[in-house]
């Protein structure tokens, strides 16, 4: 039976826009019909007008070609301003925000040729309160966040891409809960201009997809990151654990353990990889560098609509403006440490084999999960691809995280095709 358009992945979308086998309007279409059927158990998008979509792509079939993946849509965090749709980044004090201007990433996919589908919910300001989105798999567990939208409108084959944030794990976590590949690029890959602010030392926009395919093709358009050739040889692989693997349930530990094995009988050679001493503080004091930063990032907000900001927000902003400058530099250094050492052994290794999260999707609209696998790599800036591997105990997916070295994000994104084809 022939897949409908929205269910392709936007590398085949896209091949078939360029040989004109199908038209943008005609997959823009597939997608509004499918959030037609199904937004109101998933709850995605912030800001959708099926119009100005529909008129986007039909003038984008009009035009040249500007890239591989011209007319091809994207779902965009509403994080991002947008020029021609509401910017509110789910919070009441932002209600009815019509920004001027584009995020650069924005402006860089219209130069590209790429439709913008309309605004994905996003957390209040990317933080930990909940948003409406509800996992498509299974609407009584959490989609994940802060970019619970983008997550769960690729895994549900309303759009084909979608941009998200990561200041802790808010890319990486909420793809590994509802089953879809992503990549957080190494830090400051793809231009923040027109981003609202969480943490400025952390913040950085990765992608959702459903092929490490698109993910490359993302990357060309959105960091001028053109795709790496296949490696030459098998992966040297550092099976990292992490100084807190017993916070993962033994489902995900048994899955990354059987994903390692799978990939030593294809042929990788797989060693334990220990992180660098000091590393144990980076896991436990993220807080000190992201509360510090949000404090100061929505300082206006704080000082002029307190009561607008929710319970779950305010206490982390007030720990933030508690937070000395000392004790920030002082773990920011620690960070700085690790991160030497750490960029001498990832030498020895092609990337390292880790939790995307502590467990499956937990059943709860109240948390969003822990980003407890993430925060460490964040705060180091290095590239990460999550991709779907195993299920969990009530059948909702798990996943592997891949990390590399600094600026290694093409060459990561090669290895992952091979280990996701080791892994099917």
């Amino acid at each position: 039976m022939q897949p409908k358009l929205n269910e392709l992945t936007a590398a085949q979308a896209a091949r078939l826009i360029e040989s004109r086998a199908a038209t943008s309007e005609a997959l823009v279409a597939a997608c509004l019909e499918r959030i037609r059927e199904r937004e109101e158990t998933v709850r995605a998008w912030a800001f959708i007008d099926p119009k100005q979509a529909l008129e986007q792509a039909r003038a984008l079939d009009r035009m040249a070609r500007r890239s591989r993946l011209h007319g091809v849509p994207f779902g965009i965090k509403d994080i991002f301003d947008t020029a021609d749709q509401p910017s509110e980044y789910n919070s009441p004090i932002w209600r009815g925000h019509r920004p001027k201007a584009d995020a650069a990433c924005v402006a860089l996919l219209r130069r590209a040729g790429c439709l913008i589908l309309g605004k994905t919910v996003t957390t209040e300001f990317a933080q930990n309160n909940p948003a409406q989105t509800r996992n498509p798999l299974d609407p009584d567990h959490t989609p994940g966040g802060s970019s619970s939208g983008s997550a769960a409108a690729v895994a549900d084959r309303m759009v084909p891409l979608a941009l998200g944030t990561q200041t802790g794990g808010s890319v990486i976590r909420p793809a590994a809960y509802c089953g879809t590949f992503a990549i957080k690029p190494s830090f400051g890959s793809i231009n923040r201009a027109g981003t609202k602010f969480v943490a400025e030392s952390l913040d950085t926009i990765g992608v959702f997809a459903r092929g490490v395919d698109d993910l490359e093709l993302a990357m060309e358009v959105l960091a001028n990151r053109p795709a790496a050739p296949a490696p030459g040889g098998k992966p040297r692989i550092g099976l990292c654990r992490t100084p807190l693997w017993d916070v993962a349930d033994p489902h995900v530990q048994q899955n990354l353990e059987a994903a390692a094995k799978r990939l030593e009988q294809a042929g990788a050679k797989v060693r334990d990889f220990e992180l660098p001493p000091g590393s144990k503080q980076i896991f436990d004091n993220y807080r000190v560098i992201g509360n510090y930063e949000s404090a100061r990032a929505l300082g206006w907000e704080y000082a002029n609509f307190p009561s607008q900001i929710s319970p779950r927000l305010t206490p982390r902003l007030e720990e933030g403006w508690k937070t000395t400058r000392a004790e920030y530099d002082a773990t920011r250094e620690v960070v700085r440490t690790v991160g030497r050492t750490l960029a001498g052994t990832l030498r020895e290794v092609d990337f390292l084999l880790t939790p995307s999260a502590p467990s499956e999707a937990p059943v709860s609209l109240a948390s969003t999960g822990d980003p407890v696998f993430n925060r460490a790599w964040t705060m180091l800036g290095l590239p990460c691809v999550t991709i779907p591997h195993g299920k969990g105990p009530k059948g909702l997916p798990l996943a592997v995280q891949l990390v590399g070295a600094l600026d290694s994000d093409s060459a990561l994104l090669a290895w992952a095709h091979g280990t996701t084809e080791a892994l099917s």
